[in-house]
């Protein structure tokens, strides 16, 4: 596939943004554990928040196609930032531009996709991960609200996000059909953040526990109507798959040009190591894997953009590349050898930022799951 001027304009610029302002300070982020507010702004200003929001409300208009391009670009700077902006972009935006009304639309889109706001999606509970259609937490009815308890687990940005959209189980007896959407602002009394996971990676990025106790909301912060919780989820997944496809190739790249570099200046036996044909055949390996996967990502978004479907395609996307990104950055560790597990160089921690992208958004099972359905 070919970009158009506008498209290669707008990586471009996310591109000289990332590895100005994300790539130098991403090996501090990790070990501080620090969400980059600065950088977030900055991501912001380029109208990264937004991508595919129309401009009506607040967003750049853009398509499926350039959001694979700016987070790829955002990944390639630092893992972690570019998924809290993934999430923001897609599920939570997605889901206010299908289904949210206008008052909806004018309070909430309008600051996520201008970076006032960074969204959190409240779906995977403790006991309930990939089987969404067993939830625990539910929203009671009560006079002119609702009344949210239960717990959810591995949030992202469940702390430093402003607003969540949480699904919960308005009727017990419905089961798929008994659960809603709901808009939850973070500062609303009863949202409790319970814990911050420590994790393997992605630190710049805060993973939550959330408790909901009593948590209060008004009626008008439904999203749809009753019911429509859980195809409101499942829908928004579909985008979410394309976005974390495009983090993994953004991890990978990254990894593969550290691996790249050192090899032409590493010298063994009287040359530069890539001239030994095991390391040049590897890294030609790696090439060629992110390429391939970076051409599943772009037909998927190309199908979407068209309205067309393309849920097998975007698992299919997400499946090859988050995988994919695991062997590159194994493949690069190995280039660099003993380098390559300490923290002086880059690719352990992009190794560590990367493995999740098999987990979240469905895992790698779930993919294959999608996929086999769609051949059946």
């Amino acid at each position: 596939m070919l970009l158009t001027p506008d498209q290669e304009a707008i990586r471009d610029a996310v591109r000289a943004f990332a590895q100005a302002e994300l790539w130098p300070h991403a090996a501090q982020w990790d070990r501080e554990h620090h969400f980059p507010k600065a950088a977030h702004q900055g991501l912001a200003a380029l109208g990264a928040y937004g991508i595919c929001v129309p401009e009506e409300h607040g967003g750049a208009g853009l398509d499926y196609l350039t959001l694979a391009l700016v987070l790829e670009e955002i990944a390639a700077g630092d893992g972690g930032t570019s998924t809290a902006i993934s999430v923001t972009n897609c599920p939570v935006n997605a889901i206010l531009m299908r289904y949210g009304n206008a008052a909806q639309k004018t309070r909430w889109l309008e600051p996520l996709a201008q970076g006032q706001m960074l969204g959190a999606f409240c779906l995977t509970e403790p006991h309930v991960g990939s089987d969404a259609s067993a939830l625990r937490t539910t929203a009671r009815r009560d006079g002119d609200g609702y009344v949210i308890d239960g717990v959810k687990q591995f949030i992202t940005s469940g702390k430093n996000g402003q607003v969540a959209i949480v699904i919960a189980v308005t009727d017990k007896g419905a089961g798929k059909k008994g659960m809603s959407a709901f808009l939850v602002p973070t500062d609303t009394p009863g949202y409790q953040v319970a814990r911050l996971e420590d994790k393997l990676g992605q630190h710049s990025s805060d993973t939550a526990q959330i408790n909901f106790e009593g948590c209060r909301i008004p009626a008008d912060h439904l999203i749809g109507a009753e019911g429509e919780g859980y195809k409101i989820a499942l829908g928004a997944l579909e985008g979410g798959r394309i976005g974390i496809a495009a983090q993994s190739v953004g991890m990978a790249r990254s990894a593969f040009e550290a691996a790249l570099a050192y090899a032409k200046q590493r010298e063994s036996f009287g040359q530069p190591i890539f001239q030994h044909q095991a390391v040049g055949f590897r890294l030609a390996d790696c090439a060629t894997q992110i390429e391939a996967a970076r051409q599943l990502i772009w037909h998927a978004a190309s199908l979407r953009d068209a309205g067309l479907p393309c849920l097998k395609e975007a698992a299919m996307a997400k499946l090859f590349a988050s995988e994919m990104a695991e062997r590159v950055c194994s493949a690069a560790i190995q280039t660099l050898g003993g380098y390559g597990v300490v923290n002086d160089f880059p690719v352990e921690r992009i190794y560590r930022d990367v493995r999740v992208c098999q987990i979240y958004e469905g895992t790698s099972d779930v993919q294959k799951i999608l996929i086999a359905r769609a051949l059946a």
